[in-house]
């Protein structure tokens, strides 16, 4: 819980001494209970409250709002609002924004996911970005057809033709942003764009496996896989289960971890792609 200090020692409902000795300063009289966990979501709001409730979250914040995972909370919070001089953990710009491009979440003002990714994309590295949009677009059912909608007002924003170029690249399919990572990679280096999230069915139909990403045509999949799966024994135990499965119905699984190079998931999908054609790795 934030709120506005001098609000609340005017309400009474909090005493001064109280005020001191129970909460913190988050932003100028923008206060949070000492041990209280300060999230992506804590920062949105309480720099929403320190612009005196007439900023708009925007960015990575209002993407924390609408539900997306992976933000990460040391980051300062992202506003839109005319004050060029804010304090430390607030970044604010004031772009234009539409009246349509703004809803109201739990109480706060803040810019649409198609406002949100437009920005995101505009104002982040591609990599970033797309891993961003793609959380997004997972917790919001993000209509990428909006987005573009918005950016066409735009046309002279800066960093819109690195945003659209970001915005092809998105999709909701990616559970993590490893995953992200893992797809832009095998994009970047020439494979075919992969499907994502791809069910995998025994001869008797019963679903055996999703695969993170993959190419169905030629059954070559890439598994991206966290310290999670390694350090969770029935995890573990379920993952050797699924590979053994996916091997069986024909497919070649690649399964990466944080250990891997570039090169390395590079070579390893060529030799999949070239096992299952008979020839040569496809490429783009």
């Amino acid at each position: 819980m934030v709120f506005i200090g001098t609000e609340a020692l005017r309400s009474g409902a909090v005493s001064p001494y109280a005020l001191r000795s129970r909460f913190v300063a988050l932003y100028p009289d923008v206060y949070l209970p000492t041990d209280a966990e300060i999230t992506a979501i804590t920062r949105a709001k309480a720099a929403w409250l320190w612009s005196g409730r007439r900023g708009v979250v925007a960015g990575q914040s209002a993407a924390a709002l609408h539900g997306a995972k992976w933000v990460d909370a040391r980051r300062p919070a992202e506003l839109l609002w005319r004050n060029r001089r804010p304090p430390a953990g607030v970044n604010t710009w004031s772009d234009m924004v539409a009246d349509d491009e703004v809803r109201v979440v739990g109480g706060v003002a803040v810019t649409t996911p198609a406002r949100t990714a437009l920005d995101i994309a505009c104002r982040y590295p591609r990599g970033k970005a797309v891993a961003a949009i793609d959380a997004l677009a997972r917790a919001t059912r993000l209509n990428m057809a909006d987005v573009s909608m918005i950016a066409g007002r735009y046309p002279g924003r800066r960093g819109i033709r690195r945003a659209r170029f970001a915005l092809d690249l998105v999709d909701a399919g990616a559970e993590s942003p490893r995953e992200t990572w893992l797809r832009l990679l095998v994009i970047r280096n020439g494979f075919p764009r992969p499907t994502t999230q791809i069910p995998v069915y025994d001869e008797y139909g019963v679903l055996v496996a999703v695969l993170d990403m993959g190419w169905e045509d030629v059954k070559v999949a890439a598994d991206y896989e966290g310290d999670h799966h390694r350090t969770d024994p029935a995890r573990f135990n379920n993952d050797i289960r699924r590979h053994e499965a996916v091997t069986e119905l024909g497919w070649i699984d690649v399964r990466v971890t944080s250990q891997d190079t570039e090169g390395g998931i590079v070579r390893r999908l060529a030799a999949a792609f070239a096992r299952q054609t008979g020839g040569s790795a496809r490429r783009a």
